[in-house]
């Protein structure tokens, strides 16, 4: 069955080879259908688990769509290179780095995501693909899309414990969301960046963040309001009890999971040991209370018969 596809392959390659070669009565090459052919050669070459093969096909095939204008299916095809190296990661010659940074504005123009292509491999430069896609979106008024593309950049950088630069990143997004009156939204990134400010020591900034939040329509009523009211009392009074509840609740474990892991790993400072009354039952010799009072009457026998 492999064997059959891997043959299948190369017939379609040969094919699409065809397709671009010009003559005499061919002065322009068909990039169309050679693109058509590069891609049934990579589906090929993929059934077959030559993923090495696959890739090149993809490649060949995006080459092709965007010498013919058609940056969408361009976009698409060397997405399906990724996935390929992603597969089979040590037997590539063409750098995936290479391939999305080169290529960065036919997955801009597409909207395609050229960040992800590239998120394990190189973090720092999805992130700030994601920050100039989100700049090009902001600039176009095109705000959902921006503000996607600047949580993608945020979420990276809470993963990389980038952490000031993601509360400044967490900000542009609730501004944002603020700005298309999407205030449910604004509240849940109200949590992400007191989780931030937290992690970052810094129980001011979060604090003046609740605060500040206020001025959203229906934040003051909200339960996430309530939480983190809840939140930053436990984390001010070392009650890690009360922090891990909270960070513990349906509203923290199910938030996108980089700042779920921030509630779950929250740590009060201090060692967070609350702080219990020192309340002992009563009756016990040696110990506060009405049985505790015995130590001040034996002194009190050892003089009841006098000095001598």
């Amino acid at each position: 069955m492999a064997a059959q596809k891997i043959n299948e392959g190369l017939e379609h390659i040969a094919k699409a080879e065809k397709y671009l070669k010009t003559g005499l009565l061919k002065w322009k090459p068909d990039y169309d259908s050679a693109a058509t052919e590069y891609s049934k050669a990579a589906v090929a070459f993929k059934n077959a688990k030559q993923y090495d093969q696959a890739k090149e096909a993809y490649y060949k095939e995006a080459l092709c769509q965007e010498n013919n204008k058609a940056l969408f299916h361009a976009a698409k095809a060397y997405e399906q290179v990724g996935m390929m190296l992603k597969v089979w990661p040590f037997q590539v010659k063409l750098s995936i780095f290479d391939l999305v940074t080169t290529n960065y504005w036919v997955f801009v123009l597409c909207n395609a995501n050229p960040g992800k292509v590239i998120e394990n491999i190189n973090p720092d430069k999805a992130i700030q693909l994601y920050q100039q896609t989100a700049a090009v979106f902001e600039n176009e008024e095109r705000l959902r899309q921006a503000v996607e593309m600047y949580g993608k950049a945020s979420r990276l950088l809470v993963r990389g414990r980038r952490l000031d630069e993601a509360a400044v990143s967490i900000q542009k997004e609730k501004s944002l969301y603020k700005d298309i009156e999407n205030y449910p939204t604004c509240y849940k990134k109200t949590i992400a960046q007191v989780l931030v400010h937290l992690h970052r020591n810094d129980y001011v900034a979060a604090e003046k963040c609740v605060r500040e939040s206020c001025s959203i329509p229906g934040f003051s009523e909200s339960e996430d309001c309530a939480a983190l009211e809840q939140l930053l009392e436990g984390y001010d009074q070392q009650d890690q009890d009360q922090v891990s509840d909270v960070c513990n609740s349906p509203l923290f474990k199910y938030m996108d999971n980089d700042y779920a892991k921030l509630g779950l790993s929250l740590a009060v400072p201090g060692g967070g040991v609350k702080k219990k009354s020192p309340v002992t039952p009563q009756g016990k010799v040696g110990e506060p209370g009405e049985g505790g009072g015995s130590r001040g009457n034996e002194e009190d026998d050892d003089y009841a018969s006098g000095l001598l």
